[in-house]
């Protein structure tokens, strides 16, 4: 998973940006109280990509939903399906537990990215800003 996770950030040009370690998707996403679950795609037997996930909650719609922090296929397995596979997975999971949808990120200059999601019937909220407080 750190594996994907870092070729990731290598395709979103941040390559040096990744600082977990195992140890920290151990202790967040598979001990007793997980941070965030994952679905990992495999193809030849081998990992293909991931979307790592969490829930949160819409208080407009009175409803939880998935927040998808990562969709990533390895660069020669797109094409496959294996994108699309993972992303109906999670609409999967979201109608089976009575959820609102599914919500991500893409960066701006991602066309391919884009592209693939509007394909699906993604809506790009344009009017919305991302904002993040570190600590």
């Amino acid at each position: 998973m750190l594996q994907l996770i870092r070729e990731l950030a290598a395709y979103e040009r941040e390559p040096d940006a990744v600082v977990a370690t195992e140890e920290d998707l151990l202790r967040d996403g598979f001990g007793a109280e997980p941070k965030f679950r994952v679905l990992i795609a495999e193809w030849d037997r081998g990992a293909a990509g991931f979307a790592l996930y969490f829930y949160h909650y819409s208080t407009w719609l009175g409803r939880a939903g998935i927040f998808l922090e990562d969709l990533f296929v390895k660069p020669e397995l797109r094409g496959k399906g294996i994108g699309k596979a993972l992303l109906m997975e999670l609409a999967k999971i979201a109608a089976k537990n009575g959820y609102y949808g599914v919500k991500w990120e893409v960066l701006d200059w991602n066309q391919p990215a884009i592209d693939f999601y509007r394909s699906y019937g993604a809506t790009l909220l344009n009017e919305w800003r991302i904002c993040r407080m570190s600590l």
